[in-house]
């Protein structure tokens, strides 16, 4: 058997952005976490979650990422688009806790990646 491999090489996420996200399954789990009351799990536990909703953030917030670089200068949904962006990539860099409070912060990140990215992917009104 021989030690050989590919490596791949994608600087610019070309394949990933032929990938969709596999939304529904994280919504779920979103709306399971913002629903807690007084969950008692083990922090492993709320880590493990934290975990599977920062990977997911991340792959929402390149997808946002790739919309927003087709649109127009001029086109404001792009600015907004930037500025949620800092502001995950500002949150996802925080260390992830054990707790119940750190995973339903990035449940609220992954929600809001989507509202931007749905208004980015969006049909803008007809103007006359």
């Amino acid at each position: 058997m021989s030690d050989t491999h590919t490596v791949l090489h994608d600087p610019h996420g070309l394949i990933e952005a032929e990938l969709p996200l596999d939304r529904a399954p994280h919504e779920a789990l979103v709306t399971a976490v913002l629903a807690w009351k007084n969950p008692n799990l083990e922090p492993r536990d709320y880590e493990q979650i934290a975990l599977q909703l920062t990977g997911h953030a991340r792959a929402v917030a390149a997808d946002i990422r790739r919309h927003a670089a087709t649109l127009p200068k001029n086109d404001g949904r792009g600015a907004l688009a930037e500025i949620v962006l800092h502001e995950a990539d500002r949150r996802l860099t925080a260390p992830l806790k054990g707790t119940a409070r750190c995973a339903q912060n990035r449940a609220r990140l992954v929600q809001a990646l989507y509202t931007r990215l749905d208004r980015l992917t969006e049909p803008l009104p007809a103007t006359r």
